[in-house]
């Protein structure tokens, strides 16, 4: 009887380590799944949000010094343009015409129909006997002349801040961006670390 009891002590513990041995596998394993799920889950909000809400970019040229400085990074919100359009003085982010592989930020100085013409550096808009003020500009444009031009439908006419340094609707093959090639309204800067700042757009709107 004594050997019988051994030999069945002997089973039940074999029994129970077994049982003790498959569940912290099955705890593994589930906590693992969890944490599957809940990266799994993150990665597709992340995608969706940088997709159809947020757009991340690093500045990567002077041309819009010294509101935006060289390998400075921001975001863009890309829902601003969904129920209203762009305005003369925004910053925006945009596919470049010439090459839409690349992302392009510039301020909106035209606006779709509109006549911009040059003048020594001046922009006038729509034959306007006065100058567009310019409060945003770095220093006091070169003296060159460009246009007049009638902007099409649907399109804007894109000029940096750093004007006298700045390659856009002037220089590039493809003088107008699309409003489809619109990303987003530059919104906040995120680096440098802890130098978070509001993006400065001029309400041409508004000018008060």
């Amino acid at each position: 009887m004594k050997n019988n009891r051994k030999i069945t002590t002997n089973t039940k513990d074999k029994e129970t380590a077994k049982e003790s041995t498959l569940t912290k596998k099955d705890r593994i394993i589930s906590e693992a799944s969890g944490w599957a799920i809940i990266i799994g889950i993150a990665l597709i909000l992340a995608t969706l949000i940088n997709e159809f809400i947020l757009l991340k970019a690093k500045v990567i040229s002077g041309s819009m010094l010294d509101t935006m400085r060289v390998d400075d990074e921001y975001l863009g919100d890309r829902l601003s343009y969904v129920f209203g359009d762009p305005e003369r003085g925004e910053i925006v982010f945009f596919k470049y015409p010439d090459n839409e592989k690349e992302t392009f930020v510039k301020r909106i100085i035209g606006l779709p129909g509109e006549k911009l013409e040059v003048r020594k550096g001046k922009i006038y808009i729509n034959d306007s006997p006065e100058p567009l003020v310019e409060p945003y500009l770095k220093e006091t444009p070169k003296k060159d002349n460009f246009g007049p031009v009638i902007i099409p439908d649907d399109c804007y006419f894109m000029m940096g801040d750093n004007r006298n340094h700045s390659s856009d609707s002037r220089a590039w093959d493809t003088f107008y961006v699309k409003r489809e090639q619109i990303l987003a309204k530059a919104w906040l800067r995120i680096w440098p670390l802890f130098s978070f700042s509001l993006v400065e757009h001029h309400d041409y709107n508004n000018p008060g």
